[in-house]
């Protein structure tokens, strides 16, 4: 690749990351059309790798791009939400049951370490901090450097909807502290399982809050019965009418 596509590339993904630091703090807000040659302006690019950047921001659907006119963005809602947790529980579940039956005492420790840090997190930015990194350090632990980059992104997308507002930092702790000590036992099973109930709450509770109803909705049971249907061994979530 040339200099001058490196730079391109560069650039393109400083716009990519503008863009969805100002969706996170609502500087671009659903429903407005914002130019690209404002934002070209705004941020002193040319406009090139500002539309390079709106396409990959289309392409994941935080944005929609009107003709001649810029783009609009476009939150997460609640099927995203599904679906991106979909992929999450195929990703993270095996994850953990496999980091769990390796012989690694550094991946384990690496994990224990990061968890007594999430519980001592002294503010919000320090805690998801732990948070992403506990679960970066699970897939990584489990060899699937892929697998990590995929979350990290889709966690991007959530993350403009900001973090859930109904659970306490203890209460989310007490979601992953039996993920890490399943792991540091040596229970895949359990771990696996302790994995896929904190993925399912996150999700579940993400989905309600994009929707404006209560997690224990029919309607969000429905569709994370729906979008999770190639999921057979997924246990049973509030709201459904499923048996």
């Amino acid at each position: 690749m040339s200099n001058m596509l490196i730079m391109a590339a560069s650039l393109s993904e400083q716009v990519v990351a503008e863009v969805r630091a100002g969706i996170r703090q609502r500087r671009y807000v659903p429903g407005e059309i914002y130019s690209v040659y404002q934002l070209a302006e705004a941020l002193g690019f040319s406009r090139s790798p500002v539309r390079e950047a709106m396409l990959r921001l289309s392409e994941a659907g935080l944005v929609e791009i009107s003709r001649n006119r810029g783009f609009r963005v476009l939150l997460p809602q609640a099927r995203d939400l599904a679906e991106i947790f979909a992929v999450r529980l195929s990703l993270e579940v095996p994850a953990a049951r496999r980091l769990a039956r390796l012989d690694d005492s550094q991946a384990r420790d690496d994990l224990v370490a990061c968890m007594n840090a999430m519980e001592n997190a002294r503010d919000d930015e320090e805690f998801w901090l732990h948070d992403r990194r506990l679960h970066q350090l699970v897939l990584l632990g489990a060899g699937n450097r892929r697998a990590a980059r995929i979350v990290a992104g889709l966690r991007e997308t959530t993350g403009l909807l900001g973090e859930p507002t109904a659970r306490t930092h203890a209460a989310i702790c007490s979601e992953h502290r039996p993920i890490v000590e399943a792991v540091r036992g040596g229970d895949g099973a359990a771990a696996g399982e302790a994995m896929r109930a904190h993925l399912t709450s996150t999700g579940l509770l993400l989905m309600a809050e994009a929707a404006g109803v209560s997690v224990g909705d029919p309607s969000i049971g429905g569709l994370w019965r729906e979008v999770s249907a190639d999921h057979g061994d997924l246990p049973d979530v509030p709201g459904s009418s499923a048996g």
